[in-house]
Parts: structure tokens; C-alpha cells; sequence
């Protein structure tokens, strides 16, 4: 599904997410990412907080000294050396869980290759797909801000569907971009694939080659690096800025804070964000809509002038910038400084021009562009035999 996506160049509909869904989206990621480490900071020792507050200091204050070797390394080094030396008792890796120490086999799995197998993992693995395709998107923009570089979203797509299908092929899981490990990756100093490739290849020899090591890492270690993600990864200026914002952007990113938050479902949360981008989008079109008029010297004839977007928001006030009751022999309406956008744009300039001919006027429609006229003709009725009849048995 996901290669598919990048040969159909799926990618572009992240030209459809907003700056301010963008920014909630990071806000609401860095707010999961703190939330996941309160088990580790609630009902805890009291040397955990000690550990923690000094990984945090480690990882801000070292790089004054040096910026060769990342901080969070060092953190993780120093708070495991003092917890292995002071034989200090608190959580590490190895109480989560047993580590792997083999490198993964090719296996094929055991399913029957049916179309009703398909039918079943079909709902699962096209959400997954979709999720992960808009995590990895929205991370990589992101990243592509951070580092000032542009990158290849269509490449983006393809490639995680390659990775993902040859994962299931040696017991591993599907997977994506993460934005709290790309922070990371991005402020030690990572700017190419080959940190990416770097950074996979270390965790892989930490788990199967130092993993009675790893085991020994303290959760304290870990949890001040995500902390330091978290913080990092919030629009602290989105705050400040939410008073001076257009009120529409501010409830936009407000609203995908708290759907992805109270949900723990990002597509869900952008999904609500880009609707409500769209709504106010709408919204504010239809505001820059006007139509005024010109009467002629004799009183029997009116010309209309209609500016701005004529489509399903602003169809209702077209139609009653009309007075259809004026006695008039003819009526003109130019729109040459308008655009129908829609079937129900097209239905209301079809009202219009019936309305004023079940009143005796002649209607003439003039100024319409290119796009306007090729929809109006294929869509509209105001010129086809029987339309009038119509209107009034309606």
C-alpha cells in the first residue's frame, strides 16, 4: 500500500495540511511523548528524580564543553556508570523485558494466501499504512525545516513500503518515522540518510552484541533524553503567538492538541485539523464575495457586477443580492470578476436567470471565464428547453 502511494504521488495531499495542523500535530506528539514517561516518574524512588534531573542537567549543560560526542550519549554513559559502580536500586532496561540476542531469520508466514485473508488484514494494513505514511510525511517536513533541506516525499513513500515488507519477512513490525528519535538525530548533528542507517546499525549491535549491557541502562537515562525530546519538540512561540494568530488558526491548532491527545490517534487528530482548515478556508471566501448593480438611464434595465468566488458557501448570498420582484425589461449580470466553482454555484446562477424570467426580464450572462463557462455549460439549465417549466412546477 505504502509503495503504491509513492508511485501514485499520493504525497502531495500534505499540501493540504496547514501550518497551524503542522504545529499541533508537534505540540500534541511532544505532549504524548512526556505523558509516556510519567509511569516512570510517578510512585518511584526518590534517587530516580536525583538521576533524572542530573541526565537533564548532562544533556544542556554539556554541550558548552563540547559538541563532538551528543549529550544524551553521555548522559546515558554517566547514569549508567554511577548506577553500575554505587550499585544504585533503580528501574533499567532489563526489568522491561528480555532483550534479543540473536540476529532475525527469513521466514514466510504461515497464512493461507486467500482472498479472504486478504479482506481480513485489509482494513488493519491500510490504516497502518496510512498512519505511518502520514507520520513519516509530516516528520520529514519537519525535519526538512529544521535542517533547511528539501526532501523526497515520494522516495519517503516508497522506501518505507520496501522496508515494511521486508521486516514482516524476519518477525519485525511495521513501522515509520519518529519524530521524538529524528529531534535527536537532527540536534546531535545528523543531517543525512547515512544517520539514519548509522543509528540503526548501533542500535541493532547494542541489542545483539553489548545486551547485558543495555540491560543495565537506567529508565532515569532514558526517560531525562525524551523529556529533553519533549521540550525541544513543543512550538513554545505557538503559545505566545496564539493572541496575535487569526482566531481560525489558533482553534485549528488547538483543536488537533486535543483530538490527538485525548484520542492517542494522530490521523484522527489531523484529520480534524484539515477539516476545520478547510471550514474556515471556506468561510472566509465566501466573505470576499460582493455584488452590486447599475440602473439604466430609462429604469428598465439593471446590470449586476459579481466579484469574488461564487461556490457552495457563497451560493446562498448570491442568490439574495438579487431583487427579482424590480420591474425590468432586461437584466445583465457580469461576472467577469467572478469564478463558478461548483454544481452549486451553477444551480444558483440557474435560480437567478429563471427567477428573472419567470418575472418577464430578459437575462443575458455575460463575462464568464474559461473554467466558469465549461462547468455552466456542462452543468447548468437556465438555457435548455423546458427549464423555466421546471422552476415554476417547482
Amino acid at each position: 500500500i505504502q509503495i503504491a502511494a509513492g508511485i501514485l504521488k499520493l504525497n502531495f495531499v500534505m499540501r493540504f495540511v496547514s501550518r497551524s495542523v503542522m504545529t499541533g500535530f508537534v505540540n500534541a506528539l511532544a505532549i504524548l511523548i512526556f505523558m509516556a514517561q510519567l509511569p516512570e516518574l510517578i510512585g518511584v524512588p526518590w534517587l530516580t528524580y536525583v538521576m533524572v534531573a542530573g541526565g537533564l542537567a548532562i544533556i544542556y549543560l554539556f554541550p558548552r564543553l563540547t559538541k563532538i560526542v551528543p549529550s544524551p550519549l553521555i548522559c546515558i554513559l554517566v547514569l549508567t556508570a554511577l548506577s553500575i559502580g554505587l550499585g544504585l536500586e533503580v528501574r533499567t532496561v532489563g526489568d522491561m523485558g528480555e532483550l534479543p540476542s540473536t540476529l532475525p531469520f527469513f521466514l514466510i508466514p504461515d497464512i493461507p494466501l486467500t482472498l479472504e485473508t486478504l479482506w481480513i488484514i485489509l482494513p488493519y494494513s491500510a490504516g497502518i499504512a496510512g498512519v505511518g505514511l502520514l507520520e513519516s510525511l509530516m516528520t520529514a517536513s519537519i525535519v526538512d525545516e529544521l535542517t533547511d533541506t528539501p526532501s523526497d516525499k515520494r522516495r519517503e513513500c516508497i522506501g518505507q513500503g520496501i522496508a515494511n515488507t521486508a521486516t514482516g519477512f524476519i518477525g519485525g513490525m511495521a513501522g515509520c518515522a519518529m519524530i521524538g528519535q529524528s529531534i535527536i538525530n537532527v540536534k546531535s548533528g545528523g543531517r543525512g540518510r547515512l544517520s539514519c542507517f548509522c543509528a540503526g546499525i548501533f542500535l541493532l549491535f547494542m541489542i545483539v552484541v553489548l545486551g547485558d549491557w543495555v540491560k543495565q541502562i537506567p529508565m532515569a537515562a532514558l526517560v531525562a533524553i525524551m523529556i529533553m525530546v519533549s521540550i525541544g519538540t513543543f512550538s513554545w512561540v505557538s503559545i505566545r503567538n496564539l493572541k496575535d494568530h487569526p482566531r481560525s488558526s489558533s482553534i485549528v491548532m488547538l483543536a488537533t492538541v486535543v483530538v490527538v491527545v485525548a484520542t492517542h490517534n494522530l490521523a484522527i487528530g489531523v484529520l480534524v485539523g484539515v477539516l476545520l482548515s478547510g471550514i474556515f478556508f471556506a468561510w472566509k471566501i465566501a466573505q470576499i464575495f460582493r455584488v452590486t448593480s447599475t440602473l439604466s438611464e430609462d429604469g428598465a434595465a439593471r446590470t449586476y457586477i459579481v466579484e469574488g468566488q461564487v461556490f457552495f458557501a457563497s451560493a446562498e448570498d448570491f442568490t439574495a443580492a438579487f431583487d427579482f420582484k424590480e420591474a425590468l425589461e432586461k437584466v445583465t449580470i457580469d461576472v467577469s470578476r467572478a469564478h463558478i466553482w461548483d454544481i452549486s454555484s451553477v444551480a444558483a446562477v440557474d435560480m437567478v436567470v429563471l427567477k428573472f424570467r419567470r418575472e418577464g426580464a430578459e437575462v443575458e450572462l455575460i463575462g464568464l471565464n474559461t473554467a466558469s463557462e465549461t462547468i455552466v455549460d456542462k452543468l447548468g439549465i437556465h438555457d435548455k428547453p423546458g427549464a423555466l417549466e421546471r422552476l415554476m412546477g417547482h
